[in-house]
């Protein structure tokens, strides 16, 4: 297990871009991770491809970016503790550790009119790998469809669908049956969204 400080110096040099970063970086994490990392010199980020070690000022630079991933490298630096140059390589690590996995922003929906959620439940008789593909590319093509998973009990598949109203989700509802065998599509409409994006549980 490598620390990540050495994975930093290997793999970036100590030169500052000549403009501050005001990127918005999607942690694919929130709350608070600076409480949680005081006991813990590191904490271990598990991947399949790599695993390095997070830590305190790592889970803090986490913890900063979740609160505010638009605000500027100086005043990410400055709440961190860091130079702008030392918050720069720590940041291009996680992003090459596969910590940060992508940049993006987190849309309000009802303002967007596109406030109705609805999770269904998909049931198919067919599992070979050639019929898995098909339905894979025709649903991942569907824009409403936000959440995709295979699952385990019951059912097969869990869709979660974002779109304006009754009539458009039977639009999709629609495309999703088009073309494509399935046995059951069963879906539950949310009233109203109690948690949401909350904090991936690690360490």
């Amino acid at each position: 297990m490598q620390r990540l400080g050495e994975f930093i110096e290997r793999q970036h040099s100590s030169s500052l871009p000549s403009h501050e970063l005001s990127t918005q970086y999607d942690t694919s994490l929130s709350g608070n991770f600076t409480d949680f990392c005081l006991d813990r010199p590191y904490i271990r980020s598990h991947d399949r491809q790599m695993a390095v070690k997070l830590d305190r000022i790592d889970c803090r630079i986490l913890d900063e970016l979740q609160k505010d991933s638009s605000q500027s490298q100086r005043s990410l630096s400055d709440k961190v503790g860091l130079s702008q140059n030392a918050c720069w390589r720590r940041l291009k690590a996680l992003e090459a550790s596969g910590v940060i996995k992508r940049h993006t922003v987190v849309l309000d929906r009802d303002r967007l009119g596109v406030g109705l959620v609805v999770f269904s439940m998909i049931k198919t008789r067919h599992h070979s790998a050639g019929w898995l593909k098909t339905f894979r590319m025709h649903v991942s093509a569907i824009a409403d469809v936000v959440d995709f998973y295979r699952i385990g009990g019951e059912y097969d598949y869990l869709l979660k669908v974002v779109t304006r109203d009754m009539a458009s989700y039977d639009e999709v509802y629609k495309r999703l049956i088009e073309n494509i065998e399935l046995e059951t599509v069963t879906s539950f409409f949310a009233m109203e969204a109690i948690e949401e994006q909350r904090p991936i549980p690690f360490g």
